[in-house]
């Protein structure tokens, strides 16, 4: 049996976690692409332009050994409070000293799941925004994922306004304590 300090360890190990280069957009499209259904993934233009306008708010997981992102987390600073699904088509609703964070999508490729690293990419994201002086981190998501964003340490506020890529979603949120 591992401790969770053994496993964060052996997550540090394996994975880099830093901001998006310009030169990973490519990936990120990729990946996208593999861990949501057509409906509800980002556009490439789209994941292009938030990485070329907010790249600090892109966490991505490279794996060590081949080099190549494994998982990201990326999102919109606001000074909004509510969700709503213009975030994830305009990247100019981004406001660099937002006191909010939209996340967009959290994404881990298939052969990286099961590893705890959707759960620590989250962590580190949420340590770094706090850091930052940001209040709160909204994000939607499928009834299925309730449970895991509550683990994560988000409230679930119940069903969102959004119809984002025609499917009814949660609304969560988790305060940043200073």
């Amino acid at each position: 049996m591992h401790s969770a300090m053994e496993n964060s360890y052996d997550i540090s190990e394996h994975f880099e976690f830093r901001n998006i280069l310009p030169g990973e957009a490519g990936q990120a499209v990729s990946i996208e692409e593999i861990c949501f259904p057509p409906n509800e993934a980002c556009s490439e233009k789209m994941m292009r332009d938030r990485i070329a306008k907010a790249p600090e708010l892109f966490l991505v997981a490279v794996d060590r050994g081949s080099g190549k992102i494994a998982g990201f987390l990326n999102g919109l600073s606001t000074e909004e409070s509510k969700f709503r699904d213009e975030f994830f088509i305009d990247a100019e609703l981004y406001d660099p000293v937002g006191r909010n964070v939209m996340i967009l999508g959290l994404d881990v490729l298939p052969q990286y799941r099961g590893r705890g690293l959707a759960r620590e990419i989250m962590s580190r994201y949420l340590r770094r925004e706090r850091e930052r002086g940001r209040k709160e981190v909204f994000l939607t998501c499928l009834e299925s994922k309730v449970e895991m964003y509550k683990r994560m340490g988000f409230q679930d506020h119940g069903m969102a306004e959004s119809t984002w890529g025609g499917e009814q979603w949660h609304e969560m949120s988790c305060i940043l304590d200073p």
